[in-house]
């Protein structure tokens, strides 16, 4: 058998009395995709994090290309032929793409005290090419771009190093089914180059079809490995939770249902090329799914129905009010969670408890503006016991929760204010399996209880799964209508996204 490109033997690794991992050994072999999966906090991130220089094991040795393996940080790490794409926010937004994707590089374009920014965009440009950003011009700001664009970027930036051996975490939550496809062919290209990938997902669909094996983390456990030849999705999730899925998954309906009464309506919403005369009616006790394409104008959909974004044209009506700002919203009982949850639905250096009780004050204020902390702790409480929220205590730093528990904090600043309709857009992005199908669960719960959702997703099985009417878009409009039932399928749907 060849020699492993990475070789990770006994790693322990410690946050204050969490334990991360423990004593984890991880082989990955030359033209290998290795597939991580396990639920939140098992340790996957962190494993992969270790061997690319961000943190530090307690104990543990690793070897890469058959060298002792100690990289003080991630640009030491890369400059080795060692790259990762995070989770998280990985592009400073203050500089230019271009200058993002040559960060700790520049040095190459420089002509004595200056930097040939000529040569440095003409380099960026090819590099963009090749994860699909051809027609995006490298000497504009980070600033400018999408999610998904930023995380292009990061990609880029680490594949125009010609790395030994990447680590995708989380990534293709962030793209659309076009970008998700990009990043697929760069792996297989690693792999044709004898090269390896580190491919860590929540999506087990996505890993069985990448992936030539797969391991399997829980609780900072290596539990198992599986080859391409024993891939079994049943086993797999018994594998990752411990036990068998309890309960429905999707919805175990099949025809839709609604309370009488509408509960948000909007017409003919316009606002440049991304929304062209949109109209909707979302029902009270209905779940209404919006899907499409990344760039279909369904995200800027939902900011528009929230009063984050006001349209050119069009208006958003509850209860006969017209929504003309996230204050009318939030009175009229809307709840938003963004796509880009911790930029837009979150304050990661503050507290649980400030993020949950920041929009529920008129719930435990007295007369609306007396707090009293034992009124705000109980509120909180609640809403992390209720959603089983994973953490130290209230006090906590959002920041230091996985993605599912971050979920479940913005999830419970809505819930704990008793919104009667709830925007959720995108709202299982990089979460694991066992959080999907509560939130799944949540959902169904809400609708019983005569709560209105509508959900923006690109991922077609929890549309499906969970939707009484889909409306699809396309460049800005809605193109078809599908009632649940068996009509809707992804083969029908697609037709009309692209």
């Amino acid at each position: 058998m060849a020699q492993p490109i990475l070789e990770m033997k006994g790693i322990h690794k410690r946050f204050a009395t969490t334990v991360a991992l423990n004593g984890v050994d991880l082989t990955v072999y030359p033209g290998e995709i290795r597939g991580l999966i396990g639920e939140n906090g098992s340790g996957k991130s962190t494993i992969s994090s270790i061997a690319a220089g961000m943190l530090k094991a307690d104990a543990g040795e690793m070897t890469f290309l058959g060298k002792p393996w100690a990289p003080a940080n991630m640009v030491e790490a890369l400059e080795h032929g060692f790259g990762m794409i995070v989770q998280e926010q990985g592009t400073v937004p203050g500089i230019s793409i271009a200058e993002n994707i040559f960060l700790g590089d520049i040095d190459q374009f420089s002509k004595g005290p200056f930097v040939d920014r000529k040569a440095m965009l003409a380099a960026a440009r090819k590099v963009l090419e090749r994860v699909g950003m051809d027609k995006v011009d490298p000497a504009l700001p980070m600033a400018a771009l999408d999610i998904q664009d930023r995380k292009l970027v990061e990609i880029a930036k680490v594949i125009a190093r010609e790395p030994d051996i990447f680590v995708v975490d989380e990534t293709t939550t962030a793209l659309s089914q076009i970008g998700r496809e990009k990043i697929y062919e760069l792996m297989r290209e690693q792999k044709a180059a004898d090269k390896s990938v580190l491919f860590i997902s929540h999506d087990l669909d996505e890993l069985l079809q990448t992936c030539d094996t797969l391991t399997v983390l829980r609780d900072g456990n290596l539990i198992r490995s599986f080859t391409k030849e024993e891939f079994d999705p049943d086993a797999i999730r018994t594998s990752m939770i411990g036990r068998e899925l309890q309960g429905d998954y999707y919805r175990s309906d099949s025809t839709p249902t609604r309370q009488d009464g509408i509960a948000l309506a909007a017409e003919h919403l316009t606002l440049g090329e991304e929304l062209q005369d949109v109209s909707l009616t979302l029902y009270k006790g209905e779940i209404v799914g919006i899907g499409g394409l990344s760039q279909c104008g369904m995200h800027t959909l939902g900011k528009v129905l929230f009063g984050a974004q006001k349209p050119q044209q069009g208006r958003v009506t509850v209860n006969g009010t017209a929504i003309i700002g996230e204050a009318v919203a939030m009175k009229q009982g809307i709840g938003y969670v963004a796509k880009d949850r911790d930029v837009e639905s979150l304050c990661l250096s503050a507290s649980i408890q400030d993020n949950i009780a920041v929009a529920g004050m008129e719930r435990y204020a007295i007369r609306d503006f007396l707090i009293l902390e034992n009124r705000e702790r109980a509120y909180v409480d609640k809403q992390i016991g209720d959603l089983s929220v994973k953490c130290a205590g209230r006090d906590q730093q959002v920041s230091q929760l996985s993605g599912g528990n971050k979920q479940k904090v913005v999830f419970g600043k809505w819930i704990g204010r008793g919104s009667d309709i709830l925007i959720l857009d995108c709202p299982t992005r990089g979460v694991d399996i066992g959080v999907k199908q509560a939130m799944y669960q949540l959902m169904t719960r809400l609708k019983n209880e005569g709560k209105s959702i509508l959900m923006i997703s690109e991922e077609m099985p929890e549309l499906i799964g969970m939707c009484d009417r889909l409306l699809v878009m396309k460049d800005g409009r809605v193109t078809k209508e599908f009632a649940r039932g068996p009509e809707m399928v992804d083969t029908e749907i697609i037709k009309y996204m692209i």
